[in-house]
């Protein structure tokens, strides 16, 4: 292995960051649990018990039971697959859009720069979550749909991460020497500009994931997302609204899984910004 790789000094750094030790620690966890999630919850995530309804957290049912009666650590260990499957196709979709148009804009500039970045601009102009919402009542209420929707807002800001890098880097000397070498555009831009420009978009897509677990939070929450019974975080808190007073529980624990959850890739994100910046380098 080359020591003096720039991936390798800051997996070096990454390492030392206690922040970014937590983040990882707690992804770890979380990927755990939504992997084993049929050999670690004790009961069946939708199955229904209305005899133990409303149950207070017990030696039976460790974070205890909803209106239905369903196991509420059960469904939360099931909302972990769907927290993590929305958080990764979103970004994973709005990553692949937005990096394609932004490296686009950024390379040809012109017209085709003012066209793409006036679209980012009128997205941007919108609340994200307004925008979303709006996405879904076109498309109707599915997991699917904010999934997509979820992807549709984040696109402008990984397209205009990667153009300002691609503005700055195709003017580097190593640039020219590919096209003197007569490397096309296609070479140029997936050879030389992407790799170079690779830091900001872990950040970015690091921190986004954290942000699409909240978002689909927000969207199930308000009846737009994943549809009863599925077990997610947002609906789990969405159907606890009416019993908060009588059985705390029932909102109480969901909404510390979305904490734990975006807690851990916000970690993550700000340990890698710091292993990535040239300027920590001697740190």
């Amino acid at each position: 292995m080359n020591l003096n790789n720039p991936w390798f000094e800051a997996w070096k750094r990454l390492r030392k960051s206690k922040i970014g030790l937590a983040g990882i620690a707690i992804i770890f966890i979380l990927v755990a649990v939504a992997i084993f999630a049929p050999l670690i919850a004790p009961y069946s995530p939708i199955e229904q018990d209305i005899m133990s309804r409303y149950q207070a957290p017990s030696q039976r049912h460790l974070l205890g039971t909803d209106e239905m009666g369903r196991d509420i650590l059960s469904r939360i260990i099931y909302g972990s697959r769907i927290s993590l499957q929305v958080g990764l196709f979103s970004i994973g979709l709005a990553l692949v859009i937005g990096v394609t148009l932004g490296l686009i804009a950024g390379y040809y500039g012109g017209y085709l720069d003012m066209i793409i970045m006036r679209i980012m601009d009128i997205m941007l102009a919108f609340p994200s979550v307004l925008l979303a919402i709006a996405i879904v009542a076109i498309l109707g209420p599915q997991l699917k749909n904010a999934m997509l929707a979820i992807g549709i807002i984040n696109i402008p800001r990984f397209a205009r991460i990667i153009r300002s890098s691609t503005i700055t880097i195709k003017e580097d000397e190593f640039i020219s020497a590919a096209r003197v070498l007569g490397a096309g555009d296609f070479r140029i831009i997936l050879k030389h500009l992407l790799p170079n420009a690779m830091a900001p978009l872990i950040v970015q897509t690091t921190l986004s994931i954290a942000t699409a677990i909240l978002e689909a939070a927000a969207l199930s929450f308000l009846g737009l997302g994943a549809q009863p019974p599925t077990p997610e975080w947002g609906a789990m808190l969405s159907d606890a609204r009416s019993s908060l007073q009588k059985a705390p529980w029932v909102m109480t624990f969901p909404g510390m899984a979305i904490i734990f959850g975006v807690l851990g890739f916000n970690l993550l994100g700000d340990g890698l910004r710091d292993a990535l910046d040239p300027k920590m380098k001697n740190v």
